[in-house]
């Protein structure tokens, strides 16, 4: 039999630093670094440790013998077991030193870049309900608390509508109440749950694969319209006709009423059909005067206030004068390159989801823009010289990957193409900073903008923008 590690205790550690992925930081007595996922920076506290590594240890906080001055009152009763907001206990004004210094962290030790003075971060003018875009998950055997678990009393109400326990595939924690987005979404999702459990429309089971519920998403923009999306594992006509028309009755505000049947594995619905059973398929977000139509399968910065000032930051640091060629890679549904457009002499745009790129010449023609035009495929096959050929040679050069960052292939290809500017938007300083520094015999940084979409968590958009040497 596998002897069980046995896990130390270490006493009186003091939390030093706020690291990756919202994790703090202290040092065991012989020198090594723990991180920690319950603590402040300035705590001092006993430590319980959870896994052992050459040069580090993970571990718990077990007693708190000094409370931080950085500490604040969570806001959701859900903290600490729900693993979304997993900054809440700390003031907002340290979550951004800290988001700011990671920044400079990365670029400083992954990119190892001369830097200008870094600008400091944007924080959020709402550090509450500024999500235009949650999923829930249904499950007829929800998370049951300890206190539950050790109790005499019987469990009956096994079903949950709200998010999956870090680590947990197949447990969910009941929500009742979610501070990310605004209302209506938690009156919806109370309303879906309990009308379900009244009428006896069943949860699905996800580890055994049946059940009718799955998922519920819900969108929102700043101009008032909803989008509410319900995922079903199994059909029942009658019943699921009784759901959606109890939601359309019961919420004027929602515009598009959706439904996706999806009886496959996972519960991705990009493969899937999208059935509109009231309102419209779409709704619009309005920016600058500019409407971008959203649909279910659609991307868009799911902050949409900070968003604004991204791509407001984004055109200023491209810096245009109307005689610009620009490329607009990893375009999405085209909203940066059509901000920048009536700056621009004309806009590329390239992306590799098909449907997004539908949204976006869509939306260009919707806006009457026609300096624009957007490309569908996979950015290290499309960008190429023949591309480069047929598009014209850019002047600059906006580019906003994925947290992955960009393939070698598409930094060499800008390298090649050398244009006079490069905008950097990243949601990942890390891998940016990798990428940065295969360019910096070519390029200098020459500003740096944290801006933080995300509060109350660790992560943090940065945008870089390179002028060539």
């Amino acid at each position: 039999m596998r002897k069980k590690k046995k896990r130390q205790i270490f006493e009186n550690i003091e939390v030093i630093d706020a690291g990756a992925k919202g994790k703090t930081v202290g040092k065991a007595p012989d020198g090594r670094v723990i991180f920690m996922t319950n603590t402040v920076p300035g705590d001092i506290v006993d430590i319980q440790t959870t896994k052992k590594r050459k040069s580090y240890f993970e571990g718990t906080a077990i007693n708190f013998k000094s409370f931080s001055d950085k500490r604040t009152e969570p806001e959701c009763i859900h903290f600490g077991v729900c693993g979304g907001c997993k900054w809440q206990h700390m003031g907002y004004e340290h979550q951004l030193f800290y988001k700011q210094k990671e920044v400079e962290n990365n670029l400083k030790r992954i990119g190892h870049l001369d830097l200008p003075e870094i600008d400091p971060i944007l924080g959020a003018k709402k550090q509450y309900f500024y999500r235009n875009k949650m999923e829930f998950s249904f499950s007829d055997s929800r998370w049951l608390t300890l206190k539950e678990i050790q109790s005499d009393i019987q469990i009956t109400d096994k079903n949950a509508l709200g998010f999956h326990i870090p680590g947990m595939w197949d447990k969910i924690l009941d929500v009742k109440k979610c501070h990310l987005q605004a209302d209506p979404s938690n009156a919806i999702r109370l309303e879906t749950k309990d009308f379900a459990l009244k009428n006896d429309i069943s949860f699905f089971n996800p580890r055994n694969q049946f059940g009718m519920l799955r998922t519920l998403m819900i969108r929102t923009t700043s101009t008032g319209e909803v989008m509410v999306l319900v995922q079903f594992f199994e059909d029942d006509e009658t019943k699921r006709n009784l759901l959606m028309d109890h939601l359309q009755s019961h919420f004027s505000e929602i515009t598009a009423l959706l439904y996706v049947i999806n009886p496959k594995q996972n519960d991705t619905i990009y493969d899937q059909e999208i059935i509109c059973h009231a309102g419209r398929d779409h709704i619009f977000e309005e920016m600058e005067g500019l409407q971008f139509k959203i649909t279910a399968k659609s991307f868009y910065q799911t902050n949409s206030e900070q968003a604004y000032e991204l791509y407001k930051i984004t055109r200023k640091f491209a810096g245009l004068t109307g005689k610009e060629l620009v490329y607009d890679l990893y375009t999405g549904t085209g909203t940066i390159a059509q901000f920048v457009a009536k700056k621009a002499k004309k806009v590329v745009g390239i992306e590799s989801v098909p449907e997004a790129i539908k949204d976006a010449k869509a939306n260009a023609e919707n806006n009457k823009i026609d300096n624009v035009d957007f490309f569908v495929g996979d950015m290290k096959n499309v960008f190429n010289q023949d591309f480069i050929t047929k598009n014209g040679v850019p002047d600059v050069i906006i580019t906003d990957p994925p947290r992955d960052g960009m393939h070698k292939d598409v930094v060499q290809r800008i390298l090649n193409i050398a244009p006079k500017k490069i905008v950097y938007v990243s949601c990942n300083s890390a891998t940016q900073a990798r990428d940065l520094e295969l360019m910096k015999e070519v390029y200098k940084v020459v500003r740096v903008q944290p801006v933080d979409m995300f509060p109350q968590t660790h992560h943090v958009e940065n945008i870089v923008l390179l002028e060539k040497i």
